[in-house]
């Protein structure tokens, strides 16, 4: 973890000026960004920029009353002129039972050291030959007639806090990514994929040459989908959208969304709603993890956290404000930036491998739908019923058949998760992972 001791300077001397100009607590948080990205179409350059950009917030309490001010002027005056406006805020704005920095002894003072950060930035040159591999070898496949565009970017962040309740802290992280869309025409139409891969290190990069068969090898299984009928059947949740049913729990397991009562969750801490066997955890000290970090958005020491254990939901997601309104503590899943509260929010979460390889799960499936893409949603957090357009290809006696377009999957979330079954094949691929899952039981149709 490396923190920029100019910018918690920074911080340092606006926080004593809001305590001596009357504050009773103050936080302040400083961003600084620097990315390079480059993108070509057809082998012909369309794109190769540099963005430089920082953002200071500060949050002044006055009693039970929060101000926010942001600028992203960091010069002497602006920062006194921001803080004169934050303060003058915090005495007409409603009171806010739930406000406030965390107490001393809640901070933390010792952060792990995580691999978050790759120091050696690729020159432009780097980016345009990955970009260009890449969309040669899509182009490459048989098939294959033109192509979306090919990118290469890398990108850095600095972020510094600091809490008038002692806490002060930073760290550093970057990523870098190369992607490919190629179009198909078949009988039926034309078809779009993709293939990206991403990294914090350039060494865990695929290599762009496999990111752009891949893309067009997906391409051109697409072409001449057809609808499904209509039916109850089994549903295979490609890895590339698994995850989305666990971010449907997330948002139900959110804190504000407890206590407004808002959640198809709201009764089930403690309780299963996933079948036995599933384990959901969210890690935010995950080495070389594309979303870990040492401490969370109000100081606090955070931590590896089960969410679900063998199927029973263990906890909700809290920051400060929302364990308040709960009567709890925080679970340290706080986020925020520089004009807004922090919020509940998590960093690498994943559902761990289940023991039954891909082809098991699907070997008994008399007809069923795999899904590798989904689109729109229609999803109720306050009923858990599901209904998403979805493509992919069809099961029949167990084995991949053609590939299925314009079809929606539809279900209740409560009865999905019962129902959920994970293969072995997890791969810490995103900032949210999931096997290879199976729901049994949904209604599919052709739209």
């Amino acid at each position: 973890m490396t923190a920029d001791s100019n910018a918690l300077n920074l911080l340092d001397d606006l926080l004593k000026k809001a305590k001596t100009k009357g504050a009773d607590a103050a936080d302040a948080v400083f961003f600084h960004s620097s990315s390079v990205s480059h993108s070509q179409r057809m082998g012909k350059l369309e794109k190769l920029e540099r963005d430089e950009a920082h953002d200071l917030g500060l949050r002044v309490f006055k009693g039970k009353r929060q101000a926010i001010v942001s600028s992203t002027d960091t010069s002497s005056a602006a920062l006194d002129e921001l803080l004169d406006r934050a303060l003058a805020m915090a005495d007409v704005v409603p009171e806010d039972p739930y406000c406030g920095i965390a107490d001393p002894e809640q901070i933390a003072t010792s952060f792990p050291e995580l691999e978050m950060y790759d120091p050696e930035e690729p020159d432009a040159q780097t980016l345009i030959e990955r970009a260009k591999q890449c969309e040669e070898a899509a182009l490459s496949v048989e098939g294959i007639h033109n192509s979306g565009g090919a990118d290469a970017s890398w990108g850095m962040a600095s972020i510094a806090m600091a809490a008038s309740n002692g806490f002060r802290g930073g760290y550093r992280s970057s990523g870098q990514s190369v992607s490919v869309s190629v179009l198909a025409q078949g009988e039926d139409g034309m078809e779009r994929d993709y293939d990206f891969t991403s990294a914090i290190f350039a060494e865990d990069l695929d290599s762009p040459q496999s990111v752009g068969r891949s893309a067009g090898e997906r391409t051109v299984k697409r072409l001449n989908a057809r609808k499904p009928q209509t039916m109850t059947a089994p549903v295979i949740f490609d890895p590339r959208v698994s995850a989305g049913l666990m971010g449907h729990m997330i948002g139900a397991i959110n804190g504000p969304a407890i206590a407004r009562g808002t959640s198809f969750l709201k009764d089930k801490l403690e309780q299963q709603i996933f079948s036995k066997g599933i384990t959901i955890v969210d890690d935010p000290h995950l080495h070389r993890g594309v979303r870990s970090k040492p401490f969370d958005g109000e100081g606090l020491q955070n931590r590896k956290t089960v969410l679900v254990d063998d199927g029973v939901l263990q906890t909700w997601i809290l920051s400060l404000s929302s364990a308040r309104q709960l009567g709890l503590q925080s679970t340290a899943h706080a986020s925020r930036g520089t004009s807004g509260t922090p919020g509940p929010s998590v960093t690498n979460l994943y559902m761990e491998a289940g023991s039954v390889s891909v082809r098991d799960l699907i070997s008994d499936i008399k007809s069923g739908f795999y899904v590798t893409e989904m689109m729109g949603s229609s999803v109720n957090g306050l009923t858990g019923d599901y209904s998403r357009g979805a493509s992919g290809f069809w099961i029949e006696n167990g084995e991949i058949t053609h590939p299925v377009g314009e079809a929606t999957i539809a279900g209740n979330l409560l009865e999905m998760y019962l129902k959920t079954t994970p293969a072995d094949d997890l791969v810490m691929r995103y900032g949210s992972n999931a096997p290879t899952l199976r729901v049994d039981g949904m209604t599919i149709a052709g739209s």
